[in-house]
This record gives structure tokens, C-alpha cells and sequence, in this order.
């Protein structure tokens, strides 16, 4: 698949999730070929400032948990999704902060404005935009955070490279996504279903960190792990029962993973 294909298919399936109000399996879209979008979810639910209507159910982890965020700051939020994760950072930096939400999906930002407006927050906004441009000034953010969104951006060092961007020096990201110990199987890497289920779009852990160094990060950490297993059932959907075999017997791991790193101050 090409990029383009790519985005055009997460808009699609997410605009969907958005007008459904929850993952894929609350939606009764589940089997023949669909993943559940929801498999790698959090609860959020005991979070100050958790607002049950912005939770899709979308997660890979609580970003939030690890990073940092003081009162007043800055604060910008990959993939924003219904708002979930703005509004539990929100109540982070309080009345004197900003707080920005990014999603490429009309639908999603549409309901994540919708949910804002019944808060009434006047510092909490949401934008139209894609990852790999971002519609937010140079230096401007103190932290940004991303919950399982980057696995789906198809140009990974350029999304990395526009984080460092908008940082301030010094600033610093804290992202949950998907990465991959071992390679996953062709078969499964073309599957469309499973892109936008951040499954297929994941690279190995490696490769992931090793972007993060290069677009100018420094002190990365991996601050939580957790190993996921595709259920037999979804697989069978893609792959024979050899192929099933050999994918159990290659040790391919499929990791949740929280990460940390700071822009560099000079």
C-alpha cells in the first residue's frame, strides 16, 4: 500500500469508530477480517478529568502517566481522536495551560469539539491536520503526547521530525504506540484491516527508537512494556493453518510500549 492509500484507509475506518461511538467490536463490525481496534486499551475511567464520552477505547496506553506535565504548559496531543487524552491533560496544567489536539479524521475532531463544548474549556482545542505537517508553530509545545496513532503514519521519521519541531528546546514527548520484536509476516504486513487496527503499520522496537535518535531526541526511555497476542481467530482470517504454525514458531512478539525523550536544548 501507499501512503496515501494508507491515510485515506485510517480516515476512513476511524471516521467510522467516530460515528459509532467506540472501537470496532462495541460496533459489532468484529470478524471476517476486521480487527478490533479497542484490543490494546487502558482504562481511563479513574483518571482525574475523564470525560466517559471521549473514550473510544483506542489506546495502546496512558501517556499521560509518564509525562511530566506541569500547570501551565503547553501541551499537544497526536491523533486526538474524540479527546480522551486532552482532557485528562487538561486537568494537568489547569485553567493557565493550553492544550491543542491534532487528528487528520473530520469526524473525529467534529465530535472532539463537540465533547469540549459540553466542558466548557476555553483553553482546550482541536485542529484538523495531519502528523507529518502539523498545523501548529515551530517551538511551541512543552509536551506532546500520542496514544497508539503513530504506528499509523506511514512516514515515521517525518512525524518524529515535526514533533522536534514543535517542541520548545527542551521539551519533551511522551508516546504510547505498537512496535514489533521480530518481523512480522508479509502476509500480515499487507493486510488493510490490520493497518488501521495498528497492528501491520508497527516497525520493530529497534528501528522505533532508532528514529527517535535521529530526528534530534535525547535521554529516550522506554518507561513500559507489554506483550499483546493476536487472538488465533484473527489470524485465521488472513493465513492458513501452516502459515498460522509457522507465524506461532518465528517468535514475533507485538509490543504496547510507552516512550519518553527530550529535544535537545542547543
Amino acid at each position: 500500500m501507499n501512503p496515501a492509500s494508507i491515510k485515506t484507509i485510517v480516515k476512513e475506518k476511524y471516521g467510522d469508530i467516530a460515528k459509532s461511538g467506540g472501537g470496532c467490536c462495541s460496533s459489532g463490525c468484529c470478524g471476517s477480517g476486521n480487527a478490533d481496534y479497542s484490543a490494546f486499551s487502558s482504562d481511563y475511567s479513574k483518571l482525574d478529568g475523564y470525560v466517559p464520552e471521549a473514550d473510544l477505547g483506542l489506546g495502546c496506553g496512558i501517556p499521560t502517566q509518564y509525562a511530566g506535565i506541569k500547570a501551565s504548559q503547553t501541551v499537544v496531543d497526536l491523533g486526538s481522536g474524540a479527546g480522551n487524552d486532552c482532557f485528562v491533560v487538561r486537568r494537568l496544567v489547569g485553567e493557565t495551560g493550553h492544550v491543542i489536539g491534532i487528528d487528520m479524521t473530520e469526524e473525529m475532531t467534529a465530535k472532539a469539539k463537540k465533547n469540549n463544548a459540553k466542558m466548557g474549556y476555553s483553553n482546550v482545542e482541536f485542529r484538523l491536520g495531519e502528523i507529518e505537517n502539523m498545523p501548529v508553530e515551530s517551538n511551541h509545545a512543552d509536551v506532546v503526547v500520542s496514544n497508539c496513532v503513530l504506528n499509523l503514519v506511514p512516514d515515521k521519521g517525518k512525524a518524529f521530525a515535526e514533533i522536534a519541531r514543535i517542541l520548545k528546546p527542551g521539551g519533551h514527548f511522551c508516546v504510547s504506540d505498537i512496535v514489533l520484536k521480530g518481523e512480522m509476516p508479509e502476509k500480515l504486513k499487507s493486510v488493510a484491516e490490520l493497518y488501521a487496527g495498528c497492528i501491520s503499520g508497527a516497525i520493530s522496537k529497534e528501528d522505533y527508537l532508532g528514529i527517535i535518535q535521529s530526528t534530534g531526541f535525547e535521554g529516550i526511555k522506554v518507561e513500559s512494556e507489554k506483550e499483546y497476542r493476536l487472538p488465533d481467530e484473527l489470524l485465521a482470517e488472513f493465513m492458513d493453518k501452516r502459515a498460522l504454525q509457522e507465524f506461532h514458531k518465528s517468535g514475533v512478539k507485538i509490543l504496547s510500549v510507552t516512550v519518553v525523550a527530550s529535544k535537545l536544548k542547543g
